[in-house]
């Protein structure tokens, strides 16, 4: 179809769902085939958040990096992710998202082959920020087209589907990262991106609608500015804080900054013709809410993965991979259990459903966080299930409640906003729980390693377990035992620490959800649409309009 049909009725008369007219009340006729195309391209951008840890070791031997410089190939990614965010969701509003979606896999794939041929750790980082990138352009745009496919009647459903997709991506990156290593070089986790992302680019352009802004709302460039600023520097002073400490000077630098930037955003947002992200948004609950909600549940799923992929090898023994195989039940189970989730809200209201799972989750973390220094595959494989289970019933209500909460206009910043509060809820969980473990473990290593050790040995044996058992290898086979069982029951104590607190993050966050959520389900919306006036000056729709075939104007989508 031709770019004039975005502006005006066509033959085939498209809605702002992408289907034609008299398919309006069933949503875009291909719009399973385009869900699946478009997790695939999620979980592209998901994988690669955590694929690389396992290639740590390789790349380390390979390209002779410090550990800042190993510290930063992981969190480039991330920090580039996370705050180009806002600003790739506002350009796929006004200049098409499957465009967008496009350009972010091209950005990917070229990205790819300059990691796969990377010869030293800077332009490793460079390449794995360049990806970063990419996949800001691409997460939040597969969520908004998601939304415009999909009727109301389905639309949950389909939103749930993606959200176990996001929340599977890190267990994959991690499995499919140590079977490639297991086999080949480090390069590989970039090199196995290139036939997926071509394969991505042509299902795309065969079978993905486009859709936008009908009103061709302005760009905010002051805004975007300040959010990439703001969040950039957000995540960079959580990334330090976790690394060298919360007073160290890069750390209080990257937090100041952040919090002048994004005060500076809030502030030009309100008083701006067409600001990107209003944020009087935030006075709707169920915005805020599920923006919180998203927040403190990749809080602890992340902080999940750091801790539980170093116990597995460290603590008991096994390769990446064997360390990938046991968590991988929690991706299993949360891919079973996220598409249910979307008839319970329906039939019980999201609220109840988010309460469920934010409680079954906190305790599936709380079983993870009592686990001993002996092998326990029981007690892991039910912690594991009950945080599947719970992050699988949350995640879909609490996505689905902060992307209708917009006007179909937004649907592009809306999905980005739903993709920041999950990169920064990561940041956060690796920051923080990192944080506690590294103190629960010094706090009961100290006394051992001041006795057993002296000097730098006793410092390598008090900065982490992975140094103490090089440090143990180097002593008389008595003392070394001692010392590996010391440092083994030290880390199982600060993971424990880790983990309780994610766990009583998620408990507060469900008293909060049982006591500030609407109580109404979302086809109360549906059916009767709130007559409030929008915030945003560049639509018309009420911020509680659901966005699709009933409530958008017919133009805006084309095949």
């Amino acid at each position: 179809m031709s770019n004039d049909c975005l502006d005006s009725n066509c033959a085939n008369n498209e809605t702002t769902a992408g289907a034609p007219a008299d398919h309006a009340d069933d949503g875009h006729p291909r719009r399973w085939w385009i869900l699946a195309v478009l997790c695939g391209a999620l979980v592209l951008v998901v994988v690669s958040v955590s694929s690389l840890n396992v290639a740590i070791p390789a790349i380390q031997r390979s390209l002779d990096a410090s550990g800042s410089e190993l510290q930063w190939i992981i969190d480039a990614y991330a920090l580039a992710f996370a705050g180009l965010l806002l600003p790739a969701g506002a350009l796929g509003d006004r200049y098409g998202r499957r465009e967008t979606l496009l350009l972010g896999l091209v950005v990917f794939l070229i990205a790819s082959v300059g990691g796969m041929a990377a010869g030293s750790p800077t332009a490793l980082i460079v390449w794995r920020a360049v990806m970063g990138a990419g996949a800001a352009m691409v997460m939040p745009a597969t969520l908004s087209i998601v939304a415009t496919v999909f009727a109301p009647a389905e639309r949950s459903k389909a939103i749930a589907i993606w959200a176990g997709f996001a929340g599977a991506g890190g267990v994959i990156g991690l499995l499919s990262s140590g079977l490639l290593l297991r086999w080949f070089w480090w390069g590989s986790v970039f090199a196995a991106n290139l036939p997926l992302v071509v394969a991505m680019l042509v299902l795309v352009v065969v079978l993905v609608p486009t859709s936008r802004d009908p009103e061709a709302t302005p760009l905010d460039p002051i805004g975007a500015v300040a959010s990439v600023i703001g969040l950039s520097a957000l995540v960079f002073g959580v990334i330090e804080g976790a690394e060298k400490g919360w007073a160290a000077t890069p750390t209080v630098v990257g937090l100041a900054v952040a919090a002048v930037a994004l005060t500076a955003f809030v502030a030009w947002e309100l008083r701006a013709e067409h600001p990107m992200l209003d944020p009087r948004f935030f006075a709707d609950r169920r915005f805020s809410l599920g923006s919180l909600t998203i927040t403190a549940t990749f809080f602890g799923i992340f902080g999940m993965f750091f801790v539980l992929t170093q116990y597995l090898q460290f603590v008991h023994g096994h390769d990446a991979l064997g360390a990938g195989l046991r968590i991988m039940p929690y991706g299993v189970l949360l891919l079973v259990v996220a598409p249910r989730a979307a008839p319970l809200a329906d039939r019980f209201g999201p609220r109840r459903v988010m309460v469920v799972g934010m409680a079954i989750a906190a305790a599936g973390f709380a079983v993870l966080g009592r686990l001993p220094v002996d092998t326990a595959e029981g007690q892991l494989l039910l912690g594991l299930a009950l945080a599947a289970i719970g992050t699988g019933l949350l995640m879909p209500p609490a996505t689905t409640a902060l992307v209708v909460s917009l006007p179909p206009a937004k649907a592009g910043v809306g999905s980005a906003m739903n993709d920041a509060t999950r990169e920064v809820g990561g940041a956060l969980g690796i920051a923080v729980v990192g944080a506690l473990l590294s103190i629960g473990y010094r706090s009961r290593l100290d006394g051992v390693a001041a006795a057993e050790l002296a000097g730098a040995d006793a410092d390598r044996a008090t900065d982490s377990l992975g140094g103490l058992l090089g440090v143990a290898d180097g002593l008389d086979p008595g003392s070394a035992e001692a010392l590996r069982d010391a440092g083994r029951t030290a880390f199982t104590a600060g993971m424990g620490l880790g983990l309780t607190v994610a766990a009583a993050l998620l408990a507060v966050g469900a008293v909060l959800v049982a006591l500030l959520h609407p109580r109404h389900r979302p086809t109360d919306d549906l059916a009767a649409p709130s007559s409030s006036p929008s915030p945003s000056a560049s639509t018309s729709s009420s911020p509680s309009a659901s966005p699709g075939p009933t409530s958008a104007p017919t133009k805006g989508v084309s095949a």
